[in-house]
């Protein structure tokens, strides 16, 4: 089974993390995991306060390049490019190629579990798209949620240590509005334990979602 994994952000952690939990899935079978990223396409969502024009056509790039790599399932691990994401998928599943966002299955059992979600990220890029995935997953499910900010600012590119700190500071803010927490990157999900301990909270991260749901489209084809 060959996974291609589509990056905007490059953090050993991110990195680390999503090639274990695949590893995990896959254990005792044949995987290969190719990553293609462009860490320019997150810095220009970042400048322009979201994905331009120009972003979605860079991120194509990688889509078809795991294609013609021979890829058997594209997983989306950017958060901040979701609604891009979220159109490229039924088109490459046209095709027969499988394509998971790393986020979605996340999303879909965030909502089943709670009614206020707390959305915490690093980067303002990242909630809206998170939200519209949240609400999205909440419409198919029939529920009604409520979704509450929890942006932690100055958290981008700090050290580990003092990350779950801010994070902690960040969900200790919204704590008694919300009943669970969700991270809307990635790259935030070996703080999930930490966070939740902390706070007295359930915490979703994406990446063991993104890697189960990879597996499961595994067996399908």
């Amino acid at each position: 089974m060959k996974v291609a994994a589509v990056y905007t952000s490059t953090t050993p952690e991110l990195i680390e993390t999503v090639e274990q939990e695949l590893k995990d899935q896959f254990a005792g079978e044949n995987l290969e995991i190719i990553s293609f990223s462009n860490p320019g396409i997150l810095q220009e969502a970042r400048d322009n306060g979201g994905a331009t024009p120009h972003c979605a056509r860079e991120l194509m790039d990688l889509y078809e390049k795991s294609a013609k790599a021979g890829a058997d399932i594209i997983l989306n691990i950017c958060s901040s490019v979701g609604d891009i994401a979220a159109k490229a998928k039924p088109l490459y599943e046209m095709t027969g190629l499988p394509f998971i966002r790393i986020d979605e299955e996340m999303a879909r059992e965030a909502v089943r579990k709670g009614r206020r979600i707390g959305v915490v990220a690093t980067l303002r890029t990242t909630l809206e798209p998170t939200k519209r995935l949240l609400e999205k997953c909440a419409e198919e499910e029939g529920v009604k949620v409520e979704l509450v900010d929890a942006l932690a600012d100055g958290a981008f590119g700090i050290n580990q240590e003092q990350f779950k700190q801010k994070l902690i500071e960040t969900g200790a803010k919204v704590k008694d509005r919300v009943d669970v927490l969700l991270f809307a990157q990635g790259s935030m999900a070996y703080a999930e334990k930490a966070v939740s301990e902390a706070l007295g909270l359930p915490v979703f991260s994406s990446i063991r979602y993104g890697a189960k749901a990879v597996k499961s489209a595994a067996k399908l084809r």
